[in-house]
């Protein structure tokens, strides 16, 4: 299922700044605009999405009836992934996704897109996104939170986590952006580099190093087989600063330190990485933005319940991808779902039988 082209290409009204109304994605999807703290570059808002309820049998007997999912996009990216919501609505959950500050429905005239300077600051998006899901600090919910993050998202979401344990019941990551594509001996000797430059401005940007390969694989116009608005997710990604790169690169440093998260964790990766100068139509079945067998070697240090999944030919966004290779990575969330997510059996002493 993609998204219907023009569909979501209207403006967004920044006035509207409570209440739910229709989103640009349609029949079946409202949006809330989430105030924010401002910054030097004004007014700053998130946007809540989410998606009409799940079927009556799915809420009854679906493996994620009681679970609220909360999807974070990656960089120089926005939430469109509509068959992904009917994934998780044909599975009973309530599915919400957000577009985070200065990103797709987020974005205000005059902002830099995509810039921060410490991930931590998205604390403020996702804790007004989860106050309104019900799920806010010291809110008492009968239902699971799950969190789903792309790239850059599954890294902020997996900082988030080991920040506010206790608070997420899963956590899924799909392709997260846990360590550089040089590796961590390239993230050593880039990061004083990076610190450098940072201090004679923080705003200023690196040569665009992006060709427009990954939207040759994606957009339809392009030669993909799906429809987004190329304003919130240009054919070049967005610019990036020495003062955001250093953000993310402490995220790396955290995640190499071990994150040590307790909650189930599912990590999808392609099993292929195409990160080349020039276009090559493997790019198509391949992973062409990152390292997949380093991001593979540093998922370890996320949590002590991890699973990882090579899914063959995919993408950098695995749901994404050509429509044989998602429908493995769905049937693979599928088995994880129904071993983490169904309503575990209680044992009053589980461990009587010992000696």
């Amino acid at each position: 299922m993609s998204v219907v082209g023009g569909s979501h290409s209207r403006s967004v009204d920044s006035s509207a700044t409570t209440g739910w109304r229709t989103d640009v994605l349609g029949a079946g999807f409202e949006a809330r605009t989430l105030p924010l703290t401002r910054d030097d570059e004004g007014e700053v808002v998130a946007t809540l999405v989410r998606a009409r309820s799940a079927p009556l049998s799915a809420r009854r007997r679906g493996v994620a009836k009681n679970v609220d999912v909360l999807y974070v996009h990656g960089w120089s990216d926005y939430f469109f992934q509509t068959e992904l919501a009917e994934f998780w609505r044909q599975r009973g959950a309530r599915f919400y996704a957000i577009d985070l500050r200065k990103y797709g429905r987020s974005l205000r005239p005059g902002q830099t897109p995509g810039y921060i300077e410490d991930l931590a600051t998205y604390d403020e998006d996702l804790e007004a996104a989860l106050v309104q899901m019900g799920h806010g600090y010291g809110q008492k919910s009968s239902r699971r939170l799950v969190l789903m993050g792309h790239s850059t998202g599954g890294l902020t979401l997996s900082l988030w986590a080991a920040r506010h344990a206790g608070r997420a019941a899963a956590l899924v990551l799909n392709s997260p952006w846990l360590e550089l594509q040089t590796r961590e001996w390239g993230r050593l000797a880039f990061t004083p580099m990076n610190s450098t430059i940072k201090r004679l401005g923080r705003k200023t940007p690196y040569p665009q190093i992006d060709r427009g390969f990954y939207a040759r694989s994606l957009h339809r116009s392009l030669g993909g087989e799906w429809d987004y608005d190329l304003r919130w997710r240009p054919e070049l990604s967005f610019s990036v600063y020495p003062g955001w790169l250093d953000a993310v690169i402490r995220g790396h440093q955290t995640v190499a330190h071990t994150l040590g998260l307790t909650i189930p964790v599912l990590v999808l990766l392609s099993d292929t990485s195409s990160l080349r100068a020039t276009w090559d139509e493997s790019m198509r079945h391949s992973d062409s933005v990152l390292d997949v067998d380093g991001i593979a070697r540093r998922a370890a240090d996320v949590g002590e319940c991890m699973t990882l999944v090579r899914v063959s030919g995919a993408l950098h966004d695995i749901i994404l991808s050509a429509r044989p290779v998602r429908e493995k990575a769905y049937v693979q969330m599928d088995r994880w779902l129904g071993g983490y997510l169904r309503d575990p059996v209680r044992v009053t002493h589980p461990f009587e039988w010992l000696p």
